[in-house]
């Protein structure tokens, strides 16, 4: 099992956080507040900004950090600064997460927008949910069991990406 980053190695991931936020200021030419920077995010995600109850930040996986260190403090760091930048400029409800917005921020930071890293995540902590199977009109989807519980226990609705259509508890799930 890959041990997390160390307490230093986070400073240097706050910094890189920080220059990435001064970087977009002066590229935009506007002023951006700095963020807290939080190492608590855990499975498969290296990176995320998070606005909840009108608080932000970002948080960060520190086991994945640990494993691919170079690569996230280069590219983990701007995709979740971009988030942060889009939101202040556009609000982070009124356009796609990676929509042409963020798009627009990656490139003027200097960096590939790409969504998603290619990591091993072999020796990274992950927690494993039960998968419901769920189908629309066009194919079946696995949902785990958070969105299963909301759309039972809160009346969620999901919908396919594809035909738009609401997914539905299939019959059988694995």
């Amino acid at each position: 099992m890959i041990e997390p980053i160390s307490p230093q190695q986070q400073q240097q991931v706050r910094a890189a956080t920080d220059a990435a936020i001064d970087l977009a200021g002066r590229c935009l030419s506007a002023s951006f507040d700095y963020l807290p920077v939080d190492f608590d995010l855990s499975g498969r995600c290296a990176g995320m900004y998070q606005v909840r109850r009108g608080r932000r930040r970002i948080r960060y996986n520190p086991w994945i950090f640990a494993k691919y260190y170079v690569d996230s403090l280069k590219n983990t760091v701007i995709h979740e600064v971009a988030h942060y930048v889009v939101d202040c400029c556009h609000g982070h409800r009124s356009v796609k997460p990676h929509g042409a917005e963020w798009r627009g921020v990656m490139r003027t930071l200097g960096a590939e927008p790409e969504v998603r890293g290619d990591y091993d995540l072999e020796d990274i902590p992950q927690r494993n949910y039960r998968k419901f199977n769920y189908a629309c009109i066009c194919r079946s989807h696995l949902l785990t069991s958070i969105r299963h519980g909301r759309i039972q226990q809160q009346g969620a609705e999901y919908r396919c990406r594809r035909c738009s259509t609401p997914l539905r508890l299939a019959a059988e799930s694995p």
